[in-house]
């Protein structure tokens, strides 16, 4: 027997394992999920390698924000959604324009750095798919070096949009194909979804891939964490304000709230507990958009397990008016979301 042969007989089971894992990068994972190569597979495959380049290209960016001039702070405008625009959200925002330009696939993008959607005319004939994006979740952590995250969502188009005004999209959760988030911490990761369970996925810089971390990821039912910003406690409806003082005088309970909403998702994705968005009293309708945020979390929280809501309405069932529809937003385990709606439906 040669060596080589002696050597590949030494290979252990563990070792076959971590190099499965190894050699298992998000494309050929959606392909593995859909089991099919099929035109429709491929299309999907290739989207979330798209997904994935744009993420990389912002996590490289923010590696170097502190040692660039230019990268950090405001540009002096607002956003449609009356909110201060900082440079890395427009860089983040330009970056998934362009990763999708040369995709072939997608016709359009709506952000909600965007008053309206933007088109790739050369892709439309015959591109099928928009992107619905969130390009810099937790802005404000941008200039203190915290923990930000991207938020996507992919739909199919309906119609042929001949108007220029997307109404296709103002349909429910339901319709998403594909959603997920990519979190910028101290490794960057993207979580994602095509309605067959989560799956998280780490940038392994020494290859420039993401390598698959953990597969078909389950929220716990219950625990103690909550995540809120306690700083508005004022502003809310009484309901909510109930539930506050019943977690502050109920024993184990822990607050955990990072103004990344992708950061606290993902903890809670895996420790379980349950994150708080509501309107306040003069804004009932809440900050967080419909579908950019709410919506494609939902689609995620729900495929491990969770659940999403309103307060009243399942988040995947509201229906939106307009593209930048705001919505409240309770989501997280089963049972930490029904502890809060119990609050809601009893008006205390």
């Amino acid at each position: 027997m040669t060596k080589a042969s002696e050597s590949l007989e030494s290979i252990n089971p563990a070792t076959d394992k971590g190099l499965d894992r190894d050699c298992t990068t998000l494309s050929r994972h959606v392909l593995q999920q859909l089991q099919s190569f099929s035109p429709d597979a491929q299309d999907l495959s290739a989207l979330m390698n798209r997904i994935a380049l744009a993420g990389k290209l912002v996590a490289r960016r923010l590696s170097r924000a502190g040692l660039m001039e230019g990268v950090l702070g405001f540009t002096g405008e607002v956003n449609v959604q009356g909110e201060s625009v900082k440079k890395m959200d427009v860089y983040a925002n330009d970056v998934f324009i362009s990763v999708f330009k040369q995709s072939g696939l997608v016709c359009r993008l709506a952000s909600e750095e965007m008053d309206e959607p933007y088109y790739i005319p050369e892709n439309c004939p015959v591109g099928r798919y928009t992107l619905l994006y969130d390009p810099i979740d937790g802005s404000s952590n941008t200039d203190t070096n915290l923990s930000l995250g991207s938020i996507f969502a992919i739909r199919q188009q309906e119609g042929d949009d001949s108007d220029g005004q997307a109404k296709d999209l103002l349909t429910n959760g339901h319709k998403q194909i594909a959603a997920g988030y990519i979190l910028y911490g101290p490794s960057t990761m993207l979580v994602y979804t095509i309605g067959k369970g989560v799956h998280s996925f780490t940038l392994d810089p020494s290859l420039g891939e993401f390598i698959l971390t953990e597969e078909n990821m389950r929220i716990p039912n219950h625990s103690p964490i909550y995540s809120v910003n306690e700083g508005n406690f004022w502003q809310w409806e009484e309901s909510y304000r109930e539930y506050i003082r019943y977690v502050h005088r109920t024993e184990g309970y822990t607050s955990r709230y990072s103004g990344a909403m992708v950061s606290d998702i993902h903890r809670i994705l895996v420790q379980g507990g349950v994150f708080l968005y509501p309107g306040t009293i003069q804004k009932p309708e809440g900050k967080l958009r419909l579908l950019y945020e709410s919506a494609p979390l939902a689609f995620l929280i729900e495929q491990a397990g969770g659940r999403a809501t309103t307060g009243l309405v399942e988040i995947l069932d509201v229906v939106p008016t307009k593209l930048h529809q705001r919505t409240p937003l309770i989501i997280g385990s089963k049972e930490d979301v029904a502890k809060v709606e119990s609050f809601i439906q009893n008006g205390h």
